[in-house]
């Protein structure tokens, strides 16, 4: 029923209020006023006469956030929970059980139990499958069933969960969760420090501070920042965390805005802690936002060398409007511009192409550094020096996406032993083994030339190809489907890295994984070999 009422009810509806966002400032008043009357009468005549009964607040909670789907997955309508989840996300402090979870498809999945915190103190690990809380089941909980998982401090909740086929039942008792903005931070070496910034919550530019004072305290004479993954956050603390480096009074970014009060230049207020430091910034394509403006503005300044791979293009900046009965709108304000003047937004959402994905960009404008070198704009951030096994790839992206890598790394976990860090290694014969996985698994990646041949054989003019083209393709098509195990040779590396991390973390946690990069990662070690030949460190930045 649900379904129906989507389809021959939110659509139209959906329409009516698009024209409305879509016209809103290029209209007259007038205009508005009736086409919010229209939908008002709609709304009001549909919960009133439709055949069976209806739920207004879920009805139009859809219609919303389907409406805004067709702007950018950037901008969302915030209801109350989601409010509480956003500050939540952004102060980097909860209360709950310590977990990061997956929640989809009526299952909801453990990912990764923070080291030391109540989940982990009651022996979850990464895999295991939550089918009931408290008297709760998961399969029958309509909407977001993590958040049955947060409580009050030292409130209890039994959690029924199912590993490796048993059903196991155990009690968590909830406490006071931090998240870390700097879940890491060490020597790499006896002159460079290595930190770890994993998002841009409140406490960001603090606990970097803290992180540079010790390492410098412990003999850092040159400084590796990895914010690899970090999706982002506050860009007041993009800009706090870029002054750690930079003096009082550097312009950091530039808001453009057709609204004209968004319109805003950013500068430095604080006195650097450290202007002079070697430093070298990774960046991959899992960091986006504030962590493209740091490296983004830094790249710019000639105060550090990037190294890594292309980051993900996200320009777009986004303010919370408060709405009334405690909603807010989360919308899309702006476009950010890095010191150099280039924006690295990547995608185009105004503009579609026929399946109505965004096009991405692929003209791009040059800029110039401080010190005259060639920088892009409209890709995210090109690295100084690029690392090929980050770059990010379809296959490596489907594999994560549909959840194999993490699939494999729980079936790895229970049938190998490891002990120590340093006994670790995934070798040709583990490899193997994923491929031999992934051909028994029901993952399937279809590739765009897939997509092209299917659409060719089932369009309108199949008849004109006879029989014979038509059974050409469908041979072609599993030709292609059988070979594209192939490609897991191709990518090898990329795919090995992920396994690699996913792995290490069910044995030592993720402090565990950044003890392991110290010596076998090829970013770090990339970053610490340019870092300890200044020479070159300097002709890079010239």
């Amino acid at each position: 029923m649900k379904r129906l009422l989507n389809k021959k009810v939110l659509i139209p509806t959906l329409a009516i209020v698009m024209l409305i966002v879509g016209t809103g400032f290029k209209s007259d008043f007038f205009e508005i006023a009736k086409q919010i009357e229209i939908f008002t009468t709609l709304f009001k005549e549909l919960n009133m006469n439709y055949v069976d009964e209806t739920n207004p607040a879920e009805l139009m909670d859809t219609a919303i956030k389907n409406m805004l789907d067709d702007l950018d997955p950037y901008t969302k309508f915030l209801n109350e929970q989601d409010v509480e989840a956003y500050k939540i996300n952004n102060a980097g402090e909860y209360s709950g059980i310590g977990s990061l979870v997956r929640s989809s498809d009526n299952k909801l999945v453990i990912i990764e139990p923070y080291q030391g915190y109540p989940a982990d103190k009651a022996g979850l690990k990464a895999g295991d499958e939550i089918i009931k809380i408290g008297d709760i089941s998961i399969s029958d909980f309509k909407d977001d069933a993590s958040e049955l998982l947060k409580g009050a401090n030292n409130t209890k909740v039994e959690v029924t969960y199912q590993r490796q086929g048993k059903i196991n039942t155990t009690i968590i008792e909830r406490e006071a969760i931090e998240v870390d903005a700097v879940p890491f931070y060490n020597m790499v070496n006896e002159n460079t420090g290595y930190i770890v910034l994993s998002k841009f919550n409140a406490k960001a530019s603090s606990q970097t501070k803290a992180a540079l004072r010790d390492l410098k305290g412990k003999g850092a004479e040159q400084i590796i920042l990895d914010l690899r993954g970090n999706p982002g956050g506050l860009l007041s603390e993009a800009i706090n965390v870029t002054n750690l480096f930079v003096p009082k009074g550097e312009l950091i970014v530039t808001t453009k805005s057709k609204v004209k009060k968004f319109n805003s230049e950013y500068k430095t207020k604080n006195q650097p802690f450290d202007k002079e430091i070697p430093l070298v910034v990774l960046v991959n394509g899992g960091s986006a936002s504030a962590s493209e403006i740091v490296s983004g503005s830094l790249q710019d300044l000639d105060r550090a060398v990037i190294i890594g791979a292309r980051s993900f293009g996200k320009g777009l900046v986004q303010r919370p409007l408060r709405l009334t009965y405690g909603t807010q709108l989360k919308v899309t304000i702006s476009r950010y511009y890095t010191p150099s003047g280039r924006c690295i937004q990547s995608l185009d959402y105004w503009n579609r192409d026929k399946s109505g994905n965004a096009v991405k960009t692929t003209n791009f404008n040059e800029f110039k550094t401080r010190n005259g070198r060639k920088v892009e704009d409209g890709g995210g951030v090109m690295p100084d020096i690029e690392i090929a096994a980050l770059k990010t790839n379809a296959l490596t992206k489907a594999l994560l996406v549909n959840h194999v890598v993490f699939d494999f790394a729980t079936k790895y976990y229970y049938q190998n032993t490891i002990t120590s860090i340093d006994d670790f290694s995934f070798n040709p014969s583990d490899f193997e083994d994923f491929r031999d996985y992934v051909s028994q698994s029901n993952f399937n990646f279809e590739t765009n030339t897939e997509k092209a041949l299917k659409e060719a054989i089932s369009g309108d003019d199949k008849a004109i190809y006879g029989a014979d083209i038509q059974d050409s393709y469908k041979s072609l098509l599993a030709e292609i489907n059988k070979r594209k195990l192939n490609a897991l040779e191709t990518y090898q590396k990329e795919i090995q890295i992920s396994l690699q991390d996913e792995i290490i973390k069910r044995y030592f946690y993720r402090e565990g994984l950044y003890q392991y990069y110290l010596k076998n990662d090829e970013a770090i070690l990339t970053a610490t070999g340019l870092l300890d030949d200044n020479s070159k460190y300097q002709s890079v930045l010239r």
